[in-house]
Parts: structure tokens; sequence; C-alpha cells
């Protein structure tokens, strides 16, 4: 999402979703966050870059019932289809670029753990807060994780932005109040370490 349709397309048409780099097998942090965010299991989650991702899983087996999940590549929503089988049903499937995208509803809770640290040019982290902002209200809660500081510099072939939660959280803007914040070292398929921050933050 951080590049061309095409190239998340060829990504996920060439690798099993066990084998990319930002797999995880459940992605813990991310769901912790969320349930604390939402103990109403009716608030309405946007999973945005979700692709093959299993948080789509761990958040139907918690009990959420509206869940969104956006993506550039169809490719890799197809994926999360094929795993869940019938429960796919349950799940709102998005293919767009976030970058330009128009919501057409608010969420409570925005979470990201795949996008915003691939855009490295000023227009499309701005194109991409309008978006967040538009998709939320005030009382709503963000989660993003991103390269850290100390994290690689590329991904998947591709340059990154890293931040750590207090440079992102200037970042999104005044909009946003940096509320909770975490790290994590993430095992790649392949053995290596890749450094996360994690963002709560507050519209």
């Amino acid at each position: 999402m951080g590049s061309s349709r095409s190239h998340w397309e060829d990504v996920y048409a060439a690798k099993a979703e066990t084998a990319v780099s930002w797999y995880q097998r459940h992605p813990v942090r991310s769901l912790q966050m969320i349930v604390a965010a939402a103990p109403d299991r009716a608030a309405p989650v946007i999973d945005i870059g979700g692709g093959a991702s299993t948080l789509v899983d761990d958040l139907l087996a918690e009990g959420f019932g509206d869940v969104t999940v956006l993506d550039v590549a169809e490719a890799a929503l197809a994926k999360s289809k094929a795993r869940l089988g019938s429960a796919k049903s349950k799940v709102s499937w998005i293919v767009a670029d976030i970058t330009q995208w128009k919501a057409p509803r608010h969420y409570q809770v925005w979470h990201d753990r795949a996008v915003f640290h691939f855009l490295t040019d000023t227009a499309r982290q701005d194109a991409y807060i309008a978006a967040l902002e538009d998709a939320t209200r005030p009382g709503a809660t963000v989660i993003m994780a991103t390269f850290a500081l100390d994290g690689p510099e590329k991904c998947s072939g591709l340059p990154v932005q890293r931040y750590s939660p207090q440079t992102l959280a200037a970042r999104l803007g005044r909009s946003f109040q940096l509320i909770d914040e975490a790290r994590e070292t993430h095992m790649t398929p392949g053995g290596s370490e890749q450094h996360f921050s994690y963002a709560v933050l507050r519209r």
C-alpha cells in the first residue's frame, strides 16, 4: 500500500502468507490493545492493510461483530477469506489504497500495523491522515504500529519511514493524543529481528 497495487499483488502471489516478513501467527499485542480500547464488542473496528493477517480471525474469536479489513491487494484479502471459510461473511472487505479512499462510515477503533511506515513522502502521509480523520470521530481510538527508530530501513524491497510513538503522534497532528505506547521485537519467519513501535492515540 506504500507502493503500487501491483507490487503487493505480486508479493502475495509469490509468497504464502506465513512466509512474508511481517507474519505473526497471532498478533497478540494488537489484539490486546484493541480489546482494551473496545470493551463493547459491537464497536466498529477497521484494520488498515490487514491483508492476510490473522488479526481478523482473533477479533471474531473475541466476539467482535463489526470488523472491516482494508487492503490494496485483493490477493491478500483472498487468502484471509479462504482461511476464514464461511466466517468471511461476518467481515466487511475493502480493496482500496488508503491514500485515495473515502470512508463510508465512522469507526471506533482504527488499527494499522502495515501501512503508514511505507508512506515516505509528505503528500501520501497527508492523504492517509485525511482518511483517518474522515473515518473517526472524537473519542475514537487509533492503534498504530510502525518500524521503530532502530527498525529496518527497508521492507519488502521498499524504503520505510521509522517512528517513535512520540514522533508518530506529532506527525498525525493535534487531533490525536498519545495515551499509551509499547515496543515489540518481531521475529520474522526467516529468523531476523525487527523492532516495532506501538502507539495508542485518542481522537
